[in-house]
C-alpha cells in the first residue's frame, strides 16, 4: 500500500464540481453575513416535474433498482410515471391531504419510492417514520405521538409481520393499512396490489396541475434527540431549491446521469432528500442498498458493490469505517468501487482522520489517483444541503461555504460562532407545533441550527469551515473553562479507534472531564479473542480494561489543558435506549438524556474514592 507521502503526491481525479466563491460582510454588531456570489439557477415548480422529464427523453433508462430474492428488480423511468400516476389516483379517491397524510413506517424499498412519488404526484403530502419506531421500541411511545401529531388518512407497511404489534399497539382501526405482503391478522387491510391497480381518472392530472412551490410535499422527522420528535414541514419550493443547489455544486451530474448504490434511510432528510432526490433530479440510476454499516449488514453492501460501481457515493463515517478492510481484503472489490467514482460524499458525523487516509491510499493504490472525500452541512430543516465543500476545502471536518441561495450570518456565542441560514431551501417551521417554529428562528428569519462552525483561515472565508460543535452540548468546568464536547467527543472517538462506538462527556460544574464510554463490543470481543463473549463479559475483561487504561493515559498526555483531558471513565455494559431518548433513530447520541438517566454512573465518575470499574488516569486515581 502507498505511504502517506505516496498518497497525498499523487495526482487528483477531479470530477467536476460547480463554481463556488463566498463573500463575507461584518456587521456593525460583530454578526458575519456569508453569501456565494453565484446566483441560483431556476428549478422546477415541483420535483414530480422531473420524474415527468425522465420518463419522456430517457423512458427507459433505469431510475430504481432494488435486490429481491437476489435477483435486481429494475423499474424505468417511464414505468415509475405510469405507477405513480396510478397510486396518485389511489391517493385522491380516499381524500388523503396534509391533514390525513400517508404515513410509511417501512424502510427502503421500490414500493416505498412509488407511494411517496405518488402522494407528492397527487399533492398529498407523506410521512416517512422511523422504522426503529415500531420495531426497536418496546413501548411505540413515540410511534403513538407521531400518530396523534399527524392524524394520518392511511398507513403503509411493506411486511405486515414484522410490524404486527406495532399496528396493534398503535396504529387506530379507522385509520386505512396498506400492506405490501403478510397482513396482520384480525385487521382489516389493502394490499398494495390495489393501489397499482387503481384506473387512472382525469382528476390526476388536475390535482398535479395545482401542486405548486407552496405544497407540502412530505414531512420529515426530527430524531428526537431533545424529546419527541418534531414535525419538519417540506415544501415542494424547499425540495426543488434545494436540488438546484446541488446540481450547482455536483455539476458533473448535469453531464452523464450519475450511478449509486445506497442504504441511507430514506425517513431521514440525507437518504430521503439529498440522495434520493439528486438522482432523480439528473436523471440517474439509484440501487437501493439492503445493507448498512453494521457487522451483520456489510456483507450484502460488498455484494452489491460488486455488481455496481457507482460515480458518486455516500455513507455516514461509520460506513466508510466499515466499509475500509473489505476495499484492502479485496481486489474485484476495489476496482468495482473505484472504476467510475468521481467522489465520496458523507455526512452525519465528522470523518476520523484514519479513515479518511486509508480512502486515500485505497483509490491511489486502486487507480493511481486520489478521489475526493467532500462533505458539506446541513439539517432536516435545510432540506438539507445548506454548506457545502469543494475541491479547495478538502481536509476531515471541512463543512464548506454556503450553497448558492443561502445566507448565513454567525453570531458570536460565547467566544463560538453560532451559525444560522436563510434561503428558499429553509423550513417554514414544525407541523402544528407553531411555539416550537417561532423558537427555531431569529428575528431577520434566520433558522438557528444550533451548530458552532470556525473559519478555516480567519483571513480567507474561502477555506472553508470547520464544525465546531453543538452549542447546547458544551459546558463550563467549576473554573470556568469552556468543554467543547462535539471537537472533544470525536477526538476520543478517534483516539481510541476502533475500541469506542461513542461517548458522552460529563464535568458541568465540576473540576474536571469524565466519560460515559460506549464500547464498540464486537472490537472488544476481537481483542479479548473470544467473540461469544456476552457484553457484560466483554466490558470487563482484563485485556479489554488493560487497553482502554493505556488509550486513556495516552490520551491525557496528548491534552492541552483540563478543557480536552478526561480524567476518568467508565465502560457502559449496555447500549443507549431509543425508548429513553439516549439514542435517535439514526444512531446519535442524547448526551442530556445519558447523562441523566444514568445519574449514578456520573456520580461514580465523581466519587472522592472510585470504584474499581471507574478507569482513572495517574492523576485522579
Amino acid at each position: 500500500m502507498n505511504d502517506t507521502a505516496q498518497t497525498q503526491g499523487a495526482r487528483i481525479r477531479h470530477p467536476g464540481l460547480g463554481d463556488c466563491h463566498a463573500t463575507m460582510e461584518v456587521r456593525a454588531d460583530g454578526a458575519r453575513i456569508v453569501r456565494n456570489v453565484y446566483p441560483l439557477d431556476p428549478y422546477p415548480t415541483k420535483l414530480t416535474q422531473r420524474l415527468e422529464h425522465w420518463a419522456s427523453v430517457a423512458p427507459d433508462r433505469v431510475w430504481l433498482a432494488a435486490r429481491e430474492n437476489g435477483q435486481w428488480r429494475r423499474i424505468t423511468y417511464a414505468q415509475a410515471l405510469a405507477s405513480v400516476r396510478r397510486i396518485a389516483s389511489a391517493i385522491l379517491a380516499r381524500g388523503l391531504s396534509a391533514e390525513r397524510p400517508l404515513m410509511i413506517l417501512s424502510g427502503n424499498d421500490l414500493d416505498h419510492a412509488l407511494l411517496g412519488m405518488g402522494a407528492m404526484y397527487a399533492g398529498c403530502a407523506y410521512a416517512p417514520i422511523s422504522p426503529a419506531y415500531s420495531l426497536v421500541s418496546s413501548d411505540h411511545g413515540k410511534l403513538k405521538y407521531i400518530i396523534e401529531l399527524m392524524t394520518p388518512g392511511m398507513i403503509f407497511v411493506a411486511d405486515g409481520a414484522p410490524f404486527a404489534r406495532a399496528i396493534e399497539n398503535a396504529v387506530p382501526a379507522d385509520v386505512e393499512l396498506v400492506v405490501g405482503k403478510n397482513p396482520p391478522a384480525g385487521r382489516p387491510s389493502t394490499p398494495f396490489s390495489d393501489l397499482l391497480a387503481t384506473a387512472e381518472t382525469p382528476a390526476v392530472d388536475a390535482a398535479h396541475e395545482a401542486v405548486g412551490p407552496g405544497t407540502i410535499a412530505k414531512f420529515l422527522f426530527t430524531s428526537g434527540s431533545t424529546g419527541m420528535p418534531k414535525a419538519v414541514i417540506n415544501t415542494q419550493l424547499m425540495l426543488c431549491s434545494n436540488m438546484a443547489m446541488t446540481s450547482a455544486h455536483f455539476a458533473f451530474m448535469q453531464e452523464t446521469p450519475p450511478v449509486t448504490l445506497d442504504w441511507s434511510p430514506w425517513n431521514h432528510t440525507a437518504g430521503g432528500n439529498h440522495d434520493f432526490n439528486l438522482f432523480l433530479y439528473h436523471g440517474g440510476t439509484f440501487h437501493l442498498d439492503d445493507g448498512k454499516p453494521t457487522p451483520g449488514g456489510m456483507e450484502a453492501t460488498v455484494r452489491n458493490l460488486h455488481d455496481v460501481s457507482p460515480t458518486w457515493y455516500f455513507n455516514v463515517p461509520k460506513g466508510y469505517a466499515a466499509l475500509v478492510p473489505y476495499l484492502r481484503d479485496d481486489e474485484a472489490l476495489r476496482r468495482s468501487f473505484f472504476k467510475n467514482l468521481k467522489m465520496m460524499w458523507y455526512a452525519g458525523a465528522g470523518m476520523a482522520q484514519h479513515v479518511w487516509d486509508a480512502l486515500d491510499e485505497l483509490s491511489v493504490q486502486t487507480t493511481g489517483e486520489r478521489v475526493y472525500v467532500l462533505t458539506g452541512l446541513g439539517s432536516t430543516e435545510t432540506a438539507p444541503f445548506a454548506l457545502a465543500a469543494n475541491q479547495t476545502m478538502v481536509g476531515a471536518g471541512n463543512v464548506g461555504v454556503p450553497a448558492r441561495g443561502v445566507e448565513m450570518k454567525l453570531v458570536d456565542s460565547d467566544g463560538k460562532w453560532e451559525a444560522r441560514v436563510r434561503g428558499p431551501n429553509i423550513t417554514p417551521g414544525y407541523w402544528r407545533q407553531p411555539d416550537l417554529t417561532a423558537k427555531a428562528f431569529d428575528e431577520e428569519g434566520f433558522y438557528k441550527l444550533g451548530d458552532a462552525l470556525r473559519f478555516v483561515d480567519d483571513n480567507d472565508v474561502n477555506r472553508g469551515f470547520l464544525f465546531d460543535g453543538r452549542i447546547a452540548e458544551d459546558f463550563k468546568l467549576n473554573t470556568g473553562t469552556w468543554v467543547l464536547v462535539g471537537p472533544l467527543r470525536a477526538a476520543f472517538i478517534d483516539h481510541c479507534a476502533p475500541y469506542v462506538h461513542d461517548v458522552v462527556i460529563a464535568g458541568i460544574d465540576q473540576d474536571y472531564i469524565g466519560a460515559l464510554v460506549f464500547p464498540d463490543l464486537d472490537a472488544c470481543r476481537a481483542l479479548a479473542g473470544e467473540p461469544a463473549l456476552s457484553a457484560p463479559e466483554a466490558v470487563a475483561h482484563p485485556l479489554v480494561r488493560a487497553r482502554f487504561d493505556e488509550l486513556l493515559q495516552s490520551f491525557s498526555r496528548k491534552s492541552t489543558g483540563s478543557s480536552t483531558r478526561i480524567a476518568r471513565a467508565i465502560l457502559l455494559q449496555d447500549g443507549p435506549s431509543i425508548d429513553k431518548s439516549e439514542m435517535t433513530d439514526k444512531g446519535s447520541i442524547n448526551q442530556r438524556a445519558v447523562l441523566g438517566n444514568r445519574a449514578p454512573l456520573v456520580q461514580a465518575l465523581y466519587a472522592q474514592e472510585p470504584a474499581p470499574s471507574v478507569l482513572c488516569v495517574d492523576a485522579k486515581r
